[in-house]
């Protein structure tokens, strides 16, 4: 089968296409013919060597794919041959033509959606609609979305209103995704770039805080106090939200951390459902930036490190 072999750690051109044997699938796996493979921030950082891998290279990189189930392995379910699903490999494999996936994180994909729409939209949007149950936003409360022209800050902006919101401000480091993020329902935007601009916010009662590193500190300093929650999901500054407890504890607000075994078993149990519903009933939409063939990965990943696409880039087998 035709794949992507990450050849070690560095540029993109450390991506090089390879033929490699069909892997089957094991105990409770499914095989997939991959129709689209999602290319993640995540991944160009674990190219870089930024991220750990869990395999030496050469190894295949990648984590969600959507395509046919083709073969199931033993205690699988035969009747989820032929059908069409999106899911995540746990990191390994998904650059390739067929893909390994466990059957518990394949879902189903509804009539009306195409696999392409399916995995742009299912990972983001499903983190998206599990930090906004998680919220639990009372009406009329404002909230910050940082990065709300991102693949998950894009579904935050534009569904925090129906969970409960009254003021969305999002943030966004050039003129054109705060444009963007403008679109998708934001009542005011700030450039996450300007020195000091959490100080330009007013009071806020919730944060989906991504960007972490320092300047999670001066945004909750205005958080409203006693009630106050930030959600922290990200760390888009590659360093780790620079707040203690002693922060918490006198302001008396709530940092939630969104991360870990529990928390993505719930998200893709519950909310990867929930959000290929909501696409396929209309609620909801896919947002693609570019499409490019499999042997273009590095291709790809140039594109998703200079972040200047508006949506997710897919790869197709």
């Amino acid at each position: 089968m035709r794949a992507i072999v990450l050849t070690g750690t560095g540029g993109p051109e450390r991506l090089q296409p390879a033929e490699l044997p069909r892997p089957r699938p094991g105990e409770g796996q499914v095989l997939i013919r991959a129709q689209a493979v999602g290319v993640s921030y995540a991944e160009t950082q674990i190219r870089a060597g930024v991220l750990p891998f869990p395999l030496s290279p050469p190894a295949v990189i990648g984590a969600e794919a959507a395509g046919e189930v083709v073969e199931v392995g033993a205690g699988v379910a035969r009747d989820l041959l032929g059908r069409t699903v999106v899911g995540v490999t746990g990191g390994v494999g998904a650059y390739a033509e067929y893909v390994v996936l466990p059957a518990s994180m394949a879902c189903p994909v509804p009539d009306g959606v195409t696999p392409s729409q399916a995995l742009a939209a299912a990972a983001p949007g499903a983190i998206a609609l599990a930090l906004l149950h998680r919220a639990r936003l009372d009406d009329g409360e404002t909230v910050l979305v940082e990065a709300g022209a991102g693949s998950v800050g894009t579904y935050l902006v534009r569904h925090a209103k129906e969970f409960g919101a009254g003021h969305v401000i999002a943030t966004a480091g050039s003129a054109a995704k705060r444009s963007r993020a403008l679109a998708y329902g934001a009542d005011t935007v700030l450039d996450h770039g300007a020195p000091g601009w959490p100080a330009r916010l007013p009071d806020v009662d919730v944060v989906f805080e991504s960007i972490a590193g320092p300047s999670a500190r001066q945004v909750l300093d205005r958080l409203t106090p006693g009630t106050g929650r930030m959600l922290y999901y990200g760390l888009l500054s590659g360093e780790p939200a620079a707040v203690t407890a002693a922060d918490l504890m006198e302001r008396g607000v709530t940092i939630i951390g969104c991360g870990g075994p529990g928390w993505a078993a719930r998200t893709f149990g519950v909310h990867y459902p929930e959000m290929l519903t909501r696409l396929a009933s209309g609620r909801s939409e896919a947002s693609i930036g570019r499409t490019l063939p499999l042997e273009q990965a590095a291709e790809a990943h140039r594109l998703v490190e200079g972040r200047a696409v508006e949506g997710r880039v897919l790869l197709v087998p």
